[in-house]
């Protein structure tokens, strides 16, 4: 495996036969003769590994690694030790050493060492890799077991491998993207690229350049050629999001090419064929729209190959649970934050309070909440002072009711038995204070 290498030592024959070694070993091999001369260099650009001696005057070899090991990459790093430096050459592995080796040590086996290094970080950055796959897997999942979900999931599953054009129609909030992307991985187009268009943002002067794409020379500054996001989203998908949005001078060119199926970049004079298939999304009645004179009937007929409407959270109620606890668990594992396991009293919150943004405003509750920045139940807020004390009394009785649901999952015979409360007559509370399902 070939690689990038950083060597520190400060004395000049063994740096510059350990740098001649590596490089016949096929590295290519960078030396310092001190440490405070490497550091910057591997801040700026570093290397695929760093071998350095452990003994060396101002800034010695451990020292080095610390500064290394505060840097924001996965860079590892051997050390060089004399007979006596086994303690330290301990201390270095627990600061995050990659390994360590004796002198005098055997070229051979430091080659090895250094195979073992770059093949870990390799692994490393695999696994990394794949869980930031798993993440956006997660990303687009479809979350949910109401009727409306279940309804939605099984419509994804009937059209996501026909191939036809989609139309997504769905309030704000409610996923119609993530619909869109769930279409996608599940299509024989999942290996291809899936690029997302916000029709709104478009501006008209930059639409053909931006959709189109432009031959070198077309206008001033295009210096050289380029694709437009049709033929970026060739062999994949094109997302239309908010296509409502789009103004009919540029819905009658868009319609041109998707009649086509083949795009004239800006400059050129001929046609080059897409195979993508396009997906478009909206937050209002297209039909309406047609009849109101702002969409073209012939382009929503081009769309709308097949609909699928997402719904909202006042037709999947009790699935806002579900989603508030992925998305809380999703951010808490981005930033490294311990796993959120909202209670009973929570949940029961979280089923009562309205959410007109839907999906995305469960989204952006969810994250604060996970990172500590949001208490759900603040908006309920503390007594005030000119309750009485009868109100005072109840609100602390709801607090202690609600806690010790909470302590016992939602048992209701444990958490009666807890309080010292007959079944009915907790029953009849947890009633009076909301914290009913």
């Amino acid at each position: 495996m070939t690689a990038r290498l950083v060597v520190v030592e400060d004395d000049a024959d063994h740096l510059a036969a350990l740098c001649d070694l590596l490089e016949a070993a096929g590295h290519a091999v960078t030396g310092f003769a001190a440490a405070p001369l490497a550091l910057p260099a591997l801040a700026e650009d570093p290397p695929d590994l760093v071998v350095t001696d452990l003994r060396m005057p101002g800034m010695d070899g451990l020292t080095l690694l610390r500064a290394i090991k505060s840097l924001p990459h996965d860079l590892p790093v051997i050390l060089l030790t004399g007979h006596g430096d086994v303690g330290h050459a301990v201390q270095a592995i627990r600061a995050g050493a990659e390994d360590f080796l004796e002198k005098p040590y055997d070229a051979k086996h430091l080659v090895a060492v250094i195979a073992r290094a770059l093949a870990a970080r390799a692994t490393r950055a695999e696994v990394g890799r794949l869980q930031q796959v798993l993440a956006e897997v997660a990303e687009v999942t479809i979350l949910g077991q109401s009727r409306a979900m279940m309804a939605l999931k099984d419509r994804i599953t009937a059209l996501a491998p026909l191939g036809v054009d989609v139309l997504i129609t769905g309030e704000t909030g409610t996923g119609k993207e993530l619909a869109a992307r769930a279409l996608h991985a599940a299509s024989p187009r999942a290996a291809g690229p899936f690029v997302a268009v916000n029709s709104a943002a478009l501006p008209e002067a930059m639409f053909e350049t931006i959709m189109f794409g432009h031959a070198a020379g077309a206008f001033p500054g295009a210096e050289t050629a380029k694709a437009g996001k049709l033929e970026a989203a060739s062999g994949g998908t094109l997302l239309l999001d908010e296509v409502e949005a789009m103004p009919l001078p540029l819905q009658a060119k868009l319609l041109r090419v998707l009649q086509d199926r083949a795009v004239e970049r800006l400059g050129e004079h001929g046609l080059r064929p897409l195979d993508l298939r396009v997906i478009a999304t909206s937050k209002t009645d297209l039909r309406v729209a047609c009849q109101a004179g702002t969409f073209r009937p012939d382009l929503f007929y081009r769309l709308a190959g097949a609909e699928l409407v997402t719904p909202s959270l006042r037709e999947a109620g009790e699935d806002i649970p579900l989603i508030f606890a992925h998305y809380a668990q999703l951010a808490a594992r981005r930033y490294g934050r311990p796993d959120p396991e909202p209670g009973f009293a929570l949940v029961q919150h979280l089923k009562r309070r309205p959410w007109p943004g839907n999906v995305r405003e469960v989204k952006a509750a969810a994250e604060a909440y996970a990172l500590g920045l949001l208490d759900m139940r603040a908006d309920e807020g503390p007594a005030l002072p000119d309750q009485t004390l009868a109100d005072r009394v109840a609100a602390f009785e709801a607090r202690e009711i609600a806690a010790a649901l909470d302590r016992h999952r939602g048992n209701t015979v444990r958490t009666a038995e807890t309080l010292g409360l007959p079944r009915r007559t907790l029953n009849d509370k947890m009633r009076r204070y909301g914290l009913l399902s």
